[in-house]
């Protein structure tokens, strides 16, 4: 603790015969923001595209790039251009990517999500072969498979949290197998991790 007669820093008149906690810092470190390359090596935090992740919306269709209105310079890639595309993300430095899969039909259990003849396990094989130190992930979500576009499979009102965990657990090992270096559970069901594992 500091005392006004040990304080190392200069004394207030007005703090006399009181013990303070000193009003000005200790250690100045302004000098180490006096200019931008200073702050850029002493930065806590640098942010640089290896550590960014592009999203990717693959659909099971032929065709050029679609644009999506929703996501301003996103687009959904037919899987025809997959090794092109990860090629570009590579390129600008990005090193990796989540893969979000639009499959040719859906249904009530979006059993499309573990189908290897998918567009997300098609779209992961062609980039792993074009560029095979890209970072690939997938969602592993039933809400772009099911007709009804809920996360998981519908009984009644509710969704059944169990039986959707099958399903996804067999989409994660599906994209593993093409080649994802990781699965990225979002479909919200309880126990979803631990089953996926």
């Amino acid at each position: 603790m500091f005392s006004p007669t040990t304080s190392p820093i200069p004394r207030d008149s007005a703090l006399d015969g009181l013990t303070a906690v000193p009003t000005r810092p200790v250690v100045r470190p302004r000098r180490l923001r006096a200019s931008a390359g200073l702050r850029e090596m002493v930065a806590e935090t640098a942010l640089s595209a290896s550590q960014l992740m592009q999203p990717l919306f693959i659909v099971d269709a032929n065709g050029e790039q679609q644009p999506l209105d929703a996501l301003p310079g996103q687009h959904r890639w037919p899987v025809s251009h997959a090794d092109s595309v990860a090629e570009g993300v590579r390129t600008s430095g990005v090193r990796s990517v989540i893969l979000f899969g639009l499959p040719a039909t859906k249904d009530a259990v979006g059993s499309s999500a573990s189908d290897p003849r998918g567009p997300v396990p098609r779209a992961i094989a062609a980039m792993r072969r074009a560029v095979p130190d890209l970072v690939i992930a997938a969602d592993v979500c039933l809400c772009e498979y099911t007709d009804h576009g809920h996360c998981g499979i519908v009984a009644g009102d509710d969704v059944a949290n169990d039986a959707t965990l099958e399903r996804l657990a067999s989409a994660a090992v599906t994209y593993a197998d093409a080649g994802a270096n990781v699965v990225a559970p979002s479909a919200m069901m309880d126990g979803q991790v631990t089953v996926i594992r």
